[in-house]
């Protein structure tokens, strides 16, 4: 799937395979910058343990106001066989890690899932989280069945022309659909431990941005009406406007208490109950963590 690459939405069929980049901007062989603890997810997903965090290079959107910029845009990490990836899965596991947690995998899947399933058969029984901006193909995620315990996608907008504007992808909002229609399929009715850990479920992200409200409200209102209590919301504050969305002076600006509070009150007006929500220290760069490559490679 990789030789003339058709993997996410963007279908740009580049010969990923043969070290050619794809929109992505990373080639066929998987490329990582940290895997560590993670404290920073919702309590559910990195409890006090932390969360074991794989962060993958590139991404297939272009967010103009993506924290993890250096990542997303492939100038952050290091190639990483299958192999290493398995073990460096069970080498969180043994750290601790209520759960490995994939992030922005989607386009290296087809080493992935081989070093998931080779993980497993060698010990891996904690759950596997995969953390996605939401911008993915069903077919592609059908192949995580039976892998995938707990599924983490943003649900960025319900506005083509937002989506267009911000993350290069008009068609983001009819993808992210069908994408967690998928995720809800295969995760079946949310299960948490007895200390409050997911074993299994959906979580959706949304991340509030300034001057959009009306938006988020409409993101809120389409995931209650379609999902209810099938899902978990994570209502997020934490944009942080980073030097290079000058060229977007409205988003030039820190989200505002008002703003976020109107949100938040219309999940409580629709009636929603499983819903994570913020508070205002959490929009801080120093949430960000450091891609120094970090636990990537094997200790000698």
């Amino acid at each position: 799937m990789i030789n003339g690459c058709r993997l996410c939405p963007r279908e740009c069929g580049a010969d990923r395979e043969h070290g050619k980049l794809g929109y992505c901007r990373m080639p066929g062989k998987p490329y990582a910058a940290r895997a560590a603890l993670h404290y920073w997810e919702e309590p559910c997903i990195s409890g006090e343990e932390g969360s074991g965090a794989v962060f993958f290079s590139g991404c297939s959107l272009r967010c103009v106001f993506c924290q993890n910029h250096e990542l997303a845009e492939g100038r952050a990490g290091k190639p990483v066989t299958e192999e290493r990836l398995s073990e460096i899965f069970l080498e969180l596991q043994e750290q601790g890690a209520n759960n490995i947690n994939l992030v922005t995998a989607g386009h290296f899947l087809t080493s992935v899932i081989p070093a998931v399933r080779r993980a497993k058969e060698q010990g891996l029984m904690i759950p596997v989280v995969y953390n996605t901006g939401g911008y993915e193909k069903p077919e592609t995620l059908k192949r995580l069945e039976g892998l995938v315990d707990i599924w983490l996608p943003d649900y960025k907008y319900r506005s083509a022309e937002l989506a267009q504007r911000y993350s290069h992808a008009a068609d983001y909002p009819a993808w992210a659909e069908l994408a967690l229609n998928e995720m809800v399929r295969q995760a079946g009715k949310p299960a948490l431990d007895h200390r409050g850990r997911m074993l299994r479920g959906v979580i959706v992200r949304h991340l509030v941005l300034p001057g959009c409200v009306s938006d988020s409200k409409d993101v809120l209102e389409f995931l209650w009406d379609h999902y209810g209590s099938q899902i978990y919301v994570s209502i997020m504050s934490q944009y942080t406007p980073l030097p290079h969305i000058a060229a977007y002076p409205e988003l030039n600006r820190r989200l505002t208490e008002q703003e976020y509070k109107e949100v938040v009150d219309y999940a409580r007006f629709l009636g929603m109950e499983q819903v994570y929500i913020q508070e205002g220290e959490c929009a801080e760069e120093s949430f960000i963590p450091a891609f120094d490559n970090k636990g990537i490679e094997r200790n000698i």
